[in-house]
């Protein structure tokens, strides 16, 4: 099935000129759909939404069709054919300025008529976009309100506070300690309290959304490939003794608890005189750099080959002087099932082999990314929701130490809470730029 949606301020002539009648608000028709002659298209459901009872908030149309890109395209020929045809009661178009809609010009609609909120808005395109269970049930709490519903408890409580400042700074000269009798420091620290506890979870929302992204570096033949296969359970990479195997970059995506986990296959880390294989190496580096966690491997079997060791002490060495300190590091020991009696040793021990060990590393991957279980109210969010969070707790902070210099600094108090106000509205779209706009609504696909 394929549908066909309309959404304008007055679509009453357009319908009629469309479909040869009206249409009941809000209750199915199944009709024919004609071209400009009178031959049929298509017959299917017709639904028309009166305003503002829509997705919109405008009067909206939906044609729902069999499907079929060639009957889809006949249908928006004929609505963009309809819209110039000339409405009898007035003798002007039917629906001017018709065109096809922009990338999420629909939702775009719906946030700017005030039917839902920014964050619910990027919700929309987070639950299309989901890559795990998780990720699409939080997604929908999200679109539901739910984080809405959060920034809104901390801006009503910023409103407050604001109000009994703003209240000192207007009446100077009343003997009354406003901010005093209404516990104002106390109300600071539970508005800080609930800042965090909204801030981490906003945190796990933005990682069921984006993922880390990890990358199995080490020496030839360690078991790189045979690792990512081994997480992802599927030959997804070319096992063989030999060395260099792996020329580029291969990468899956797995999930564990719902988390996506980017994980990216590289070429062994060697000297070498091969232009393909040097390649490859520098892509390697170039995969570590903007990873979140890299896997150094590293293979039991030649753990006491002094070469080896000498090789993996160089490797070691490059790694911590070019490596990012946000760049997690994971040490993994593979191969255990060929050396039942190793001895201990730091990070993990698996066997990509027979998948010994293989869950200790995707608890140590969760740990890394400071997962958490989620619980019933876990929501989607965004990185740019969890860098506005960031700045209001910042901006409270500051306040409450201005708080504790009273009157010397209350004009500065007032402002601090101003600026968390703005930066609380900034995620619910109340205050944000045209620029922000354009950049949110131009990554969701059309028709939505």
């Amino acid at each position: 099935m394929g549908i066909v949606r309309v959404s304008a301020k007055r679509l009453v002539p357009f319908v009629q000129q469309l479909l040869g009648r009206t249409l009941r608000a809000r209750e199915a028709t199944y009709l024919p759909f004609c071209d400009a002659s009178g031959a049929p298209i298509d017959t299917g459901l017709a639904l028309y939404f009166a305003a503002p009872h829509s997705f919109t908030g405008e009067d909206v149309l939906e044609l729902q069709a069999h499907g079929g890109p060639v009957v889809l395209q006949l249908l928006l020929a004929r609505c963009l054919e309809a819209a110039t045809q000339t409405d009898p009661a007035t003798g002007q178009p039917c629906l001017v300025g018709l065109r096809l809609a922009e990338a999420g010009e629909f939702s775009e609609r719906a946030f700017l008529n005030d039917k839902i909120d920014l964050a619910q808005a990027e919700a929309i395109a987070d639950l299309i976009d989901a890559s795990t269970e998780a990720a699409a049930r939080s997604a929908s709490q999200s679109l539901a309100g739910v984080f809405s519903g959060e920034i809104h408890a901390l801006r009503d409580a910023l409103i407050h506070l604001r109000m009994l400042v703003e209240a000192t700074l207007d009446f100077p000269e009343e003997d009354i300690d406003f901010l005093r009798k209404a516990d104002a420091q106390g109300q600071l620290d539970a508005l800080l309290a609930r800042i965090e506890s909204v801030l981490q979870r906003a945190s796990q929302g933005a990682l069921l959304r984006q993922g880390i992204t990890v990358v199995i570096a080490g020496q030839p033949n360690a078991g790189k490939s045979s690792l990512l296969n081994a997480l992802a359970g599927a030959e997804l990479a070319i096992v063989t003794p030999i060395a260099g195997t792996t020329r580029d970059r291969v990468q899956q995506t797995i999930q564990i608890e719902g988390v996506p986990i980017h994980v990216v296959d590289t070429a062994g880390l060697r000297p070498s005189d091969d232009m393909v294989e040097q390649m490859g190496i520098a892509r390697t580096w170039e995969a570590m750099e903007g990873a979140d966690a890299v896997l150094f491997l590293h293979d039991l079997t030649r753990s006491d080959a002094p070469e080896y060791i000498a090789a993996d002490a160089v490797l070691a060495s490059a790694i911590a002087e070019k490596l990012s300190k946000n760049v997690a590091l994971i040490d993994v020991w593979n191969k255990a099932d060929a050396v039942p009696h190793h001895g201990a040793h730091a990070g993990v021990t698996l066997s990509a082999k027979t998948g010994a060990g293989l869950q200790d590393l995707r608890q140590r991957l969760l740990q890394t990314a400071g997962w958490q279980a989620p619980g019933a109210g876990t929501f989607m969010a965004r990185e740019r929701h969890v860098q506005a969070l960031r700045r209001v707790r910042a901006h409270v902070q500051e306040a409450a130490l201005h708080l504790a210099a009273q009157a010397q600094a209350l004009d500065l108090l007032a402002e601090e809470l101003r600026l968390a106000q703005n930066s609380l509205a900034e995620i619910t779209g109340e205050f944000s730029s045209d620029d922000l706009l354009g950049v949110i609504f131009s990554q969701f696909c059309i028709g939505k």
